[in-house]
């Protein structure tokens, strides 16, 4: 609606009617968009929380907006109903009555407060007084001041909402992290670390979010870091409630593959005292012995005292780590075995050559030529003597394979 009423001739009643059914409709809208704001679950936060900072910096001037919104209303309202209420008193107004009306919906009549004028308005010489709207120059002013608080608390609420929701994911792992330790007995530093950061980040949420805000998004890196350290926590704690569950079938696990162990590296011992015997100079690696400080680890974490002594969750790891060095040290036997048995695998190799070898040769018709016979004679007598020297018998089998093939390809000229 204009104000270009303001010192021109009064409104017809008709246009009276009109404007005064506008402004009726449009102090509904309005009272609802306020009513509307105030439930918003951002401004919900904002309003009742103590806190600090930058936020408490927005919640004064959301406040300080919001009181201004509400009192510049109630003045704005207090304007139309006082037309409503000529308009109700005089069912056929005359001149005196529409010049009123036009005076109280066109012009100047929305008073404010000196509190209520904006500072750069003021004077420093001027009594006192109430700054006068029209009814179209309250609403701009209102709109202005809703739409600064809608902008306000819509981030804020952005950001307040991302953070409470991540806070929330982590204070569950922490409380279901609590509870294994504390069905499990004992203390655990890490725990209590990520604990004691917990409670200064949540500080900081529930008390100054916008500390926690980047280019107006929440930064959630540190409540991150919590979450995956408590959830680290909550595995191994996880892991040493099932070992106390299953304490003793963990223990009889790992004295199964030291057995194995035992039997891994006497068999090595044994594969290595024949290729001595049976090869000459062998490069041998060197023989697995763990089994003996295996068993004596296996002994501290299984003793009957050894739960009450550390505590379960510092008792798991210590069964894992012994899991995994008794599972690594049977392979790394059995590995050094076979490497062992590998020279005599590769001696039977050898042979096996020499044999088809001396087949192809007769088959050939070279079964009377000297000259195979001898070389043949040679690598019989490596390879069948020991110990066996693995080189030169090779070097030797090598020689045989060349002469019985230049001796095809002489025959193919």
């Amino acid at each position: 609606m204009s104000d270009a009423r303001v010192g021109g001739p009064p409104m017809s009643r008709e246009e009276a009617d009109r404007a005064l059914a506008r402004l009726q409709d449009e102090k509904e809208r309005i009272g609802g968009a306020l009513l509307e704001l105030e439930a918003h679950q951002g401004y919900q936060l904002l309003d009742g929380a103590v806190l600090d900072g930058e936020t408490r910096r927005v919640q004064s001037d959301v406040r300080s907006r919001t009181t201004s919104l509400w009192t510049l209303f109630d003045l704005y309202g207090r304007a139309v109903d006082a037309a409503a209420g000529l308009r109700a008193r005089h069912p056929r107004p005359g001149q005196a009555q529409l010049v009123e009306l036009t005076r109280l919906l066109t012009g100047p009549s929305v008073e404010l407060p000196v509190t209520e004028v904006p500072l750069e308005r003021r004077t420093l010489l001027a009594v006192p007084s109430g700054e006068r709207l029209t009814l179209r120059a309250a609403v701009d002013r209102m709109t202005a001041l809703y739409e600064g608080v809608a902008r306000s608390v819509a981030a804020l609420d952005t950001v307040w909402s991302t953070l409470l929701s991540r806070l929330a994911e982590v204070e569950a792992e922490r409380r279901a992290a609590g509870e294994l330790l504390e069905s499990l007995g004992g203390t655990d530093p890490e725990f209590e670390r990520l604990r004691d950061e917990l409670e200064a980040v949540a500080a900081a949420v529930r008390g100054d979010p916008l500390a926690l805000a980047r280019d107006g998004r929440a930064d959630t890196a540190r409540l991150d870091a919590v979450l995956t350290g408590l959830a680290g926590v909550r595995r191994r704690l996880a892991e040493a409630e099932r070992l106390r569950d299953g304490f003793a079938d963990r223990i009889r696990g790992v004295g199964a593959v030291l057995d194995l162990l035992r039997e891994a590296e006497a068999e090595a011992r044994a594969v290595r005292d024949e290729v001595l015997a049976k090869i000459a100079s062998p490069v041998l690696p060197e023989l697995p012995e763990r089994s003996a400080s295996l068993a004596d680890r296996l002994a501290a974490v299984g003793g009957a005292g050894a739960p009450a002594r550390r505590g379960w969750h510092d008792l798991a790891e210590r069964v894992a780590g012994l899991e995994r060095a008794a599972a690594t040290a049977l392979e790394q036997a059995r590995e050094t075995a076979g490497v062992i048995r590998g020279l005599l695998d590769r001696r039977e190799e050898l042979r096996g050559r020499l044999a088809a070898y001396r087949v192809k040769a007769a088959r050939l018709g070279h079964a009377e030529d000297a000259e195979l016979a001898r070389i043949y004679e040679q690598a019989r007598e490596l390879l069948w003597t020991s110990p066996c020297d693995l080189r030169r018998a090779t070097v030797t089998l090598s020689e045989y394979q060349r002469a019985i093939m230049s001796r095809t390809k002489g025959a193919e000229r």
